[in-house]
Parts: C-alpha cells; sequence; structure tokens
C-alpha cells in the first residue's frame, strides 16, 4: 500500500518540475522574441497550450505539487527568475520588464490582502505606490537615509496616509467604498500637480539605491568576462522583497488573522455575532495592504529615477485593480500571472500600445463574464501544506 502511494506522491513534484521548465523556455522565447507576428504566434501557442492543460488536469497536478513540495516549488520558482534574468543580463529593456513585473506583483499583494482576503475595495492603488516613490524621492535627494530603511518608510507612510481613508472606509460599503477611493485618487493626483515643492505636473527626480557604499545604477561587472545590466540589481532587490512580501501574504492566509478576514469579507453581520472584530481587521488589513503597496513604490521611483504625477494616476489604479481581478481574487500566483500580462503584453504588441486601456478593460470584462474567479482562482486554505489529511 505504502510502495505504491510512493511514486503518486512524487508524480505532482516531478510534473511540477517538468511544467516550471517548460515555462521557463517559453517566456525566454517570448522575451527574446521581437517580431510582432512571431508574437503573435507565441501567445496563440500560450492560449491552446493553457486550454491543453486545463483539459489534462495539468494545472490542478501543479497545485498538488506546490501542495505537497511547496518549499521546492517556491526555490523552483525563484531559481526560474534567475535563468530568465540571466539569459537576458545584457538587456536592459527586458530586466526592466521582468523588475516591473515584479513589482507590480508585490502592489498587486497589497491589494490582495485588501481586496481577496478581507472584501475590501481600493481603486486608489496607484496613489499609495505614488506615496512610497515621492517618499524615495525625497529622501534618497535631500536626506542620509539608507535606502533600505526608505523602503519600509515609504511603506509606513503610505500606511499612514491610509488612515486618512480609513474612517469614511469603516463608514460605508461596497460601492460606496469604492467611491471613496476613487475620490482620493483624484485629490491625490491633482495634490501632486499643484503642489511645487514635489515638483509639480513636471515631476521630481529620485536618487538611486545604494546598498553598503554599492549603487544600483552601476552595472554588475567581473573583468571581461561578465556584464549585466544595472537593471539586473533592482531585479534582485525585487526578488528578495517579493519572496519576503509572498512569504508573509500566504501565512496570513493561513493564520486565524486570515480566517477572520475570510469571515469579514463573506459575511459581516454573521461575523460580528461571532464576535469578529470587523473594524479591527478592515483597519489591520488597509493598513498592512497599503504598506506593502508604499513599499513597491519606493522600489518603482528609484529604479525609474525620475518621477512624475501622471505615473499615479487613477487609470493607473484600474489596471492594478485589473491585475487582480485578472489574475484571481485572492490566489498570489495569479497576480503574477496577471502583472506579467499587463505589463509585457503591450510593450511586446507596439500595435495596441496606445489600446492598452482598452485591452485591459476587456479582459477584465470577459474574465468577469466568463472566469469570475480569474485565471488562477484562489483554492481551500491550507493550514499545514504537504498535509492530506490521510495517516
Amino acid at each position: 500500500m505504502q510502495s505504491g502511494a510512493a511514486p503518486n506522491r512524487w508524480l505532482p513534484l516531478v510534473l511540477g518540475l517538468c511544467g516550471a521548465v517548460l515555462i521557463t523556455g517559453f517566456a525566454a522565447w517570448f522575451l527574446a522574441a521581437e517580431d510582432e507576428y512571431v508574437v503573435g504566434f507565441l501567445l496563440l501557442l500560450a492560449v491552446v497550450g493553457a486550454v491543453a492543460a486545463a483539459r489534462l488536469g495539468a494545472i490542478d497536478t501543479a497545485a498538488s505539487a506546490f501542495d505537497h513540495s511547496e518549499k521546492t516549488m517556491y526555490a523552483v520558482v525563484i531559481a526560474s527568475v534567475l535563468v530568465l534574468a540571466y539569459i537576458f543580463r545584457e538587456d536592459h529593456f527586458t530586466l526592466l520588464m521582468i523588475t516591473t513585473v515584479m513589482v507590480y506583483t508585490l502592489a498587486g499583494l497589497g491589494l490582495n490582502i485588501q481586496f481577496g482576503y478581507l472584501g475590501l475595495i481600493n481603486l486608489s492603488g496607484a496613489s499609495f505606490i505614488g506615496v512610497g516613490a515621492y517618499t524615495a524621492a525625497v529622501l534618497t535627494m535631500h536626506s542620509a537615509v539608507p535606502p533600505l530603511l526608505i523602503v519600509l518608510i515609504g511603506g509606513a507612510l503610505s500606511s499612514l496616509v491610509g488612515c486618512l481613508l480609513i474612517l469614511p472606509v469603516l463608514r460605508t460599503r461596497g460601492h460606496y467604498a469604492a467611491v471613496v477611493t476613487i475620490a482620493f485618487a483624484i485629490l491625490f493626483e491633482s495634490f501632486l500637480k499643484v503642489n511645487d515643492i514635489l515638483g509639480g505636473p513636471q515631476g521630481l527626480a529620485s536618487g538611486p539605491m545604494t546598498l553598503f557604499g554599492w549603487s544600483l545604477n552601476n552595472p554588475i561587472e567581473f573583468g571581461d568576462w561578465f556584464y549585466a545590466s544595472f537593471y539586473m540589481n533592482y531585479l534582485l532587490l525585487a526578488l528578495v522583497l517579493l519572496a519576503l512580501a509572498f512569504a508573509l501574504t500566504k501565512r496570513l492566509e493561513r493564520s486565524w488573522i486570515g480566517l477572520s478576514m475570510d469571515a469579514v469579507r463573506l459575511d459581516e453581520t454573521a461575523a460580528a455575532c461571532y464576535g469578529v472584530g470587523i473594524r479591527r481587521w478592515k483597519i489591520l488589513g488597509f493598513t498592512l495592504g497599503n504598506f506593502l503597496i508604499g513599499a513597491a513604490g519606493a522600489v518603482y521611483g528609484m529604479m525609474l529615477g525620475f518621477i512624475a504625477p501622471a505615473n499615479f494616476g487613477f487609470s493607473d489604479s484600474l489596471i492594478l485593480v485589473s491585475i487582480v481581478l485578472l489574475g484571481g481574487i485572492g490566489n498570489p500566483w495569479g497576480l503574477a500571472l496577471a502583472s506579467a500580462i499587463v505589463v509585457i503584453l503591450p510593450e511586446k504588441l507596439q500595435m495596441i500600445q496606445e489600446y492598452r486601456f482598452l485591452l485591459f478593460s476587456s479582459l477584465v470584462v470577459l474574465i468577469l463574464l466568463f472566469r469570475p474567479d480569474g485565471l488562477l482562482p484562489r483554492g481551500m486554505r491550507h493550514y499545514l501544506p504537504g498535509r492530506t489529511g490521510a495517516p
């Protein structure tokens, strides 16, 4: 009985590893493609492959691999990102796209806590990214605060600014709360445009990220045999922050805190009847989510080197919302997939660059109509990964 169960236990892991290799190879091929017809062919191939994988149960098998060998699969995902980074180590633009995907995923994790776990609508995500980015710009140019501390300060200030919305958000529900966050997004962009201290509509320069005296704006060189773009530095930094935020998010989901947040999301009245503190968890979720969004904004601002109010408008908040909806509300892995689609696809298909908002809106409508749970729906919560409940 046990000898027959062993292969079944290892089969999902083996198939998961094979899937990771195939996805990494396809991602490298797609990122290297420049001809729009080749990109279109690869997109068609990806759609056909995804449908076939869903029909054959490969997606469920991959999910099972993460359930049974979570740490191993996380290491495989990190290794895949590092492989892509090494392949495109000299390509500035490709490394910038990959890093931007990770920054958007980091910000999406904050919205995921608010949307997916708590059911709290926040349509001003880009505004909190802007708080982090402008914090980084001011502190890097006018202070000697260590950049890693600036990332934390950017997250903390985003949480503090979010406190301005706590009271109206707590007093409203549903679309009324959404209107409050929309108003805040519009007011924040207007504030940046009329504030000459922060550069006004022209924007503000941001200093580079430095670690232990090393500027991340310097390329990585080891003699004549290795060279990597300076974006590799920001990619590695974003990867570390994303891994930490991902671990925090998953721990939160599996904890009693995540259970309480789910209770608030599903039925506030029933949760209150059982003694769940509605206001307490809304404040915690909103504050923690804004912290992750602000930290992502601080890294984003230092990576770009120059920021402007146009980077943090309401339309950019809608892009973040489309990422959460497209990937699957409550599923962190779906955020990574959706961020890659939203960031990379318009860059590869320049013909749709001017129509990207139309594309994102259409994707959201299609997802809501035909797959309301997103591309990768949130599964059942697992408190003990790898435990199936059977002896």
